[in-house]
């Protein structure tokens, strides 16, 4: 028997071997042409998504420089915080992928859409954010569904952080996303699309010392984008550190006591310069733009009457009232023209031609010299010394006193304020100048405008003696290790030389206005330190013949204002207050000075009780009213009715609101 039979004998086995044979070559050529169509047709293809699932560079952001205030408490810090981005080289359906995303986040994915078209200048390599400052319910929800949302990440950015929320917002300013054009400036080299600048107040001065140098990490992934290893890393450095001459105590003394009042507050060293506080209010809060403002939140803001984006420390120009009369007495006491003892009589009002100029007194002050002129802030006396002495020697005073022009405020952005003079006059209008403008100029209405920073400069420079200097707003810069890198140097303006007498007397009566029975801040003064000052009542909106406006519509309220500065004797600190349609200088805009004084000399006191006896009537204004209700042998007002048909020039409103752009997200995108 043979034990491997002749192939024809098996003629089923050598029809089954054909047949797999023919099968299995067919397999492998099907293989092979698999093969052939992977690695020759496709080979860029293939080679691109091997390389984009090997490895994925990562930014790092570097933690901007914090601020302290001059007595090292924080005032703006980076915090870390987490943010939804997508790497948009790895998503090929983003319409699915933003609907799974708002379905497990339980919002709406058009938002995600949004953020996609509107930030199409981020380069494809770098992630986008779909999301910032997430909480960890947020997190830990993308996280665990990290394989079904290909190209979602979770990034660690640090976040700027405000300890004390709005406090001193618009000295600080805030951070924005950087523009197309922002990148094209030569000073803008080495930031990136999509990441954040400072807009405005500090962070934009010193962006350079503020942004640190970022870093980067470069990570091997596998196909399904789980981090396998790092590669390389650089570390970010963090920014320098700014240590400012605010006195965090002292401004949030000044935002208190403004209550829900609008306007502006601000505090220099007589000194040196340095600014102490610098208020405005309403506020808004910087921490809504460094996490991304939305467009609710952004037309509250540009929306609101009251300006809160304005500065108007430095872009508010307000009529000065009465605080203006400093400027005049200096003024003709150094001209000569009176002295100390120079008195004239109030009955009331002057006339001049067809035009009454009335007191804030109708039945006048009877015979007034210098000091009771400013204690009592009669404007007939001024009314007199104006007409004596000639506009112009007041215009002249004024800029050596620092109104009328900016005075160097650091960050720029200043309105010069006005101080009219014949050739203004006649190069605004084309007519000459009247005598009754001088009148009226001469207690700080008509045209005379400034703004809180160069009231503040003026009452310090009185308290001084003679010297503008420039605002100084940062102490020192020093290294993330406390070195020293940078100090300013105090730089004086304007130097003046005045009488010891003339400023003597000056001072006397301002310290009158305050500490003295009849001053018109006399229910202000502080029994720990005595200080002086002087209140102003500027009316907004003038009489068309004999009508009257309506002064209890908000916007037709005089505003209040206050100078001062403290102590009365070797001074420190000066202070200027504007309250926005506040009433009278004395009972609005006095408290907020006194609060701050309270606030720099660490003076404590419990809040009295206050029991209401019996109901007060108060006098209306202009009509021999008396200010806070109180007896006249106190505090009156100081609030002087414009004459018919004066009335503050439209070409400079008190106060101009500049509003910055919206941010990149918040405008059309032309879709």
């Amino acid at each position: 028997m043979r034990l491997n039979p002749a192939p024809d004998a098996t003629p089923g086995l050598r029809r089954r071997f054909i047949i797999l044979s023919a099968i299995a070559a067919g397999v492998f050529g099907i293989l092979l042409l698999r093969l052939w169509h992977l690695q020759i047709v496709n080979e860029e293809q293939y080679r691109a998504l091997s390389e984009r699932n090997r490895t994925r560079f990562i930014h790092i952001d570097a933690p901007r420089g914090t601020m302290y205030d001059r007595n090292g408490v924080m005032l703006v810090d980076s915090r870390p915080a987490f943010t939804v981005s997508v790497l948009r080289q790895e998503v090929a359906d983003r319409k699915q992928l933003f609907n799974k995303l708002g379905q497990l986040l339980h919002l709406d994915p058009k938002q995600f859409e949004a953020r996609w078209r509107a930030r199409q200048s981020v380069p494809d390599y770098q992630p986008l954010p779909l999301l910032e400052d997430i909480d960890r319910a947020t997190m830990e929800i993308v996280q665990e569904h990290g394989l079904d949302l290909p190209g979602i990440i979770v990034e660690g950015k640090p976040l700027r952080a405000y300890p004390h929320g709005q406090l001193a917002a618009h000295l600080l300013g805030y951070l924005g996303e950087i523009t197309e054009e922002d990148l094209k400036r030569p000073e803008s080299s080495g930031y990136r699309a999509g990441g954040l600048i400072g807009k405005t107040g500090l962070e934009r001065l010193f962006e350079e010392k503020l942004r640190g140098e970022d870093g980067y990490r470069l990570i091997e992934v596998n196909v399904r984008g789980r981090e396998l290893r790092q590669m390389t890393t650089q570390k970010p450095v963090p920014g320098q550190r700014l240590i400012l001459t605010l006195d965090s105590k002292v401004q949030a003394a000044g935002e208190t006591a403004f209550g829900d009042q609008a306007g502006a507050a601000v505090a220099l060293d007589v000194r040196n310069g340095e600014v102490l506080a610098l208020v405005n209010r309403p506020a808004f809060d910087p921490a809504q733009f460094a996490r991304g403002i939305n467009a609710a939140e952004w037309k509250a803001l540009t929306e609101d009457s009251r300006h809160p984006l304005t500065n108007k420390v430095l872009r508010g120009q307000y009529p000065p009232g009465s605080t203006f009369k400093i400027a005049v007495a200096l003024a003709a006491l150094e001209a000569g023209a009176i002295n100390p003892d120079t008195t004239f009589g109030c009955s009331g009002g002057i006339s001049l031609g067809s035009h009454e100029f009335r007191c804030w007194n109708k039945g006048g002050h009877g015979a007034v010299s210098l000091h009771r002129a400013l204690k009592e802030s009669c404007d007939v006396y001024f009314y007199r010394v104006g007409m004596l002495i000639g506009f112009d020697r007041i215009a002249a005073m004024c800029h050596r006193l620092g109104l009328g022009q900016p005075v160097g405020f650091p960050t720029g952005g200043e309105r010069p304020g006005l101080i009219p003079d014949r050739d203004w006059k006649k190069k605004r209008f084309g007519t000459a100048w009247y005598e009754g403008e001088t009148v009226i100029c001469s207690i700080g209405q008509g045209y005379v405008l400034a703004t809180p920073l160069q009231l503040a400069t003026m009452a310090a420079t009185v308290a001084n003696g003679g010297t503008v200097w420039k605002p100084q707003v940062v102490k020192r810069i020093e290294s993330l290790l406390g070195d020293l890198l940078w100090t300013p140097t105090p730089e004086k303006l304007i130097e003046s030389q005045w009488s010891a007498a003339n400023l003597r007397a000056l001072r006397n009566a301002l310290e009158a206005v305050v500490n003295e029975p009849g001053g018109t801040a006399y229910r202000s003064r502080l029994p720990e330190v005595r200080f002086a000052g002087k209140t102003g009542t500027a009316q907004v909106i003038g009489r068309k013949g004999d009508k009257m406006v309506n002064s209890s519509v908000y916007e037709f309220k005089d505003h209040a204002l206050f100078v001062a500065y403290a102590p009365a004797v070797a001074p420190e600190i000066a202070v200027a207050v504007v309250v926005e349609h506040g009433g009278h200088g004395g009972s609005a805009a006095a408290p907020v000075a006194k609060a701050m004084f309270e606030a720099y000399f660490g003076i404590k006191r419990e809040v009295p009780v206050v029991q209401v006896t019996e109901e007060v009537t108060v006098p209306e204004a202009g009509a021999g009213a008396t200010d806070d209700a109180v007896p006249s042998a106190e505090v009156e007002s100081d609030r002087t009715p414009l004459p018919a048909e004066v009335t503050v020039p439209d070409a400079l409103p008190p106060s101009e609101p500049v509003e910055p752009p919206p941010p990149p997200y918040l405008r059309p995108t032309g879709e």
